[in-house]
C-alpha cells in the first residue's frame, strides 16, 4: 500500500466522483482509477461501486475508510515533525545538570539558548555525577554538564571541559577558622562535617584526609546545598563545598590548601551516537559562555594551544 493511493481513496471518498477526485488529487484521472483499482486487489475487494452518475462505497470502502484516514493522519503529522526537526522548531533537548552546579552560570546558558535558539525546547533534569553518567551512556539524555574526580572518562563520551572551580570549607562566620585565608586539611582535623550526599568528591577525599591522620565527624547528611549552608550557618559543622556555591551570608568558604582541590567541570556527549541539531546549539552557547568570568576551558585551552602560550591547566 503506497501513500499516494490512500490520498486518492481518501479523495473520491470526499468527492465521489473520479474525475474532480483527479482534479483535486493534481493527477490525471486514468492515474487515480489505477491507483485504486491497484489497492482494491491489495485489499482483496471492490472499494467503490460506480453505477452511472451514482459513485458511492461498498461496504469493505466503509469499513477500511477510518484506517486509512488514521494511517494518512499519522503519516502527514510524522512528515510535519520530521520537517520541524530539520528546522530546529520545538525539537526536545534532554539535557543534564549536575546538581553540585551553582544555577548562575547554567540559567545564563539556557537564557542564550533560549535567546538564539528558541525553537529547542530545554528538558532538564538535575542528578549527581554518576547517575547523570549512567543516564547518558542508557540514551535517557542526549547531553550532560557534570564531572567526576578521580575517574577517568569512559571510551564511549566525548568530554569538553567547561570550567574549573576550587573547593573550599564553607565555615560559619563564628567558627574558630573563619578569619584566616586558608584552611589546611590538618586544620579540619576534629571538626564536625555536614555531608553532601551527592559532592562529587565523595570516596576521592578520603583517602588524602586519612593521609594526614585527619578525622571529621559527619553530623548531618544532605542532598541540598542550601539546607547545607544553613546547618553550617547555624554552627553544626563545616562543609566540603565549590566555592561559587557558598551564598550564604552567614558562611565563608576559605580554600582548602595543603593539599588543594578542584573539579574540573564539562560538557559530555556519546562519540558516534547521533545527535539532532539541538545538541550543537547547546555546545556552541556553552563554549560563548563565560563561566564564572572566565572563558570555556575547551576554547581557552585551543587558543593557546594555536598561538603557543604555555598551559598551566590541572
Amino acid at each position: 500500500m503506497e501513500m499516494h493511493q490512500v490520498r486518492y481513496f481518501l479523495a473520491l471518498c470526499e468527492d465521489l466522483n473520479f474525475t474532480r477526485a483527479a482534479e483535486r488529487c493534481h493527477v490525471a484521472q486514468p492515474s487515480l482509477t489505477r491507483a485504486i483499482r491497484q489497492l482494491e486487489e491489495e485489499l482483496g475487494g471492490v472499494l467503490f461501486h460506480r453505477e452511472r452518475a451514482n459513485t458511492h462505497l461498498s461496504e469493505l470502502g466503509r469499513i477500511v475508510r477510518p484506517h486509512l484516514e488514521q494511517i494518512y493522519r499519522e503519516m502527514a503529522e510524522a512528515k510535519r515533525e520530521a520537517g520541524d526537526f530539520r528546522r530546529l522548531r520545538h525539537v526536545p533537548l534532554k539535557l543534564g545538570i549536575m546538581c553540585t552546579i551553582a544555577p548562575n552560570q547554567i540559567i545564563e546558558l539556557i537564557g542564550s539558548v533560549r535567546t538564539r535558539h528558541a525553537e529547542i525546547e530545554l528538558q532538564l533534569s538535575d542528578a549527581n555525577g554518576w547517575e547523570l553518567e549512567e543516564r547518558l551512556l542508557q540514551g535517557d539524555l542526549e547531553v550532560a554538564i557534570y564531572c567526576l574526580p578521580g575517574h577517568e572518562p569512559d571510551d564511549r563520551l566525548h568530554v569538553l571541559p567547561l570550567f574549573r572551580e576550587q573547593i573550599v570549607a564553607a565555615l560559619g562566620a563564628r567558627h574558630r577558622l573563619a578569619s584566616r585565608n586558608a584552611v589546611r586539611v590538618k586544620d579540619l582535623d576534629g571538626e564536625c562535617y555536614i555531608h553532601r550526599t551527592n559532592c562529587e568528591f565523595a570516596g576521592y577525599a578520603d583517602p588524602v584526609f586519612q593521609a594526614q591522620n585527619v578525622k571529621c565527624t559527619a553530623v548531618y547528611w544532605s542532598e541540598r546545598d542550601d539546607w547545607t549552608l544553613a546547618m553550617v550557618a547555624s554552627g553544626l559543622g563545616w562543609a566540603f563545598m565549590p566555592a561559587n556555591s557558598v551564598n550564604h551570608s552567614a558562611v565563608v568558604g576559605l580554600p582548602i590548601i595543603e593539599p588543594e582541590f578542584w573539579r574540573e567541570v564539562n560538557l559530555v556527549t556519546v562519540r558516534g551516537r547521533p545527535h539532532s541539531p539541538a545538541v550543537g546549539a547547546l555546545v556552541r552557547e556553552a563554549m560563548r559562555t563565560r563561566w564564572f568570568g572566565e572563558p570555556a576551558l575547551a576554547v581557552e585551552r585551543e587558543r593557546q594551544a594555536t598561538c603557543g602560550t604555555p598551559q598551566t591547566w590541572m
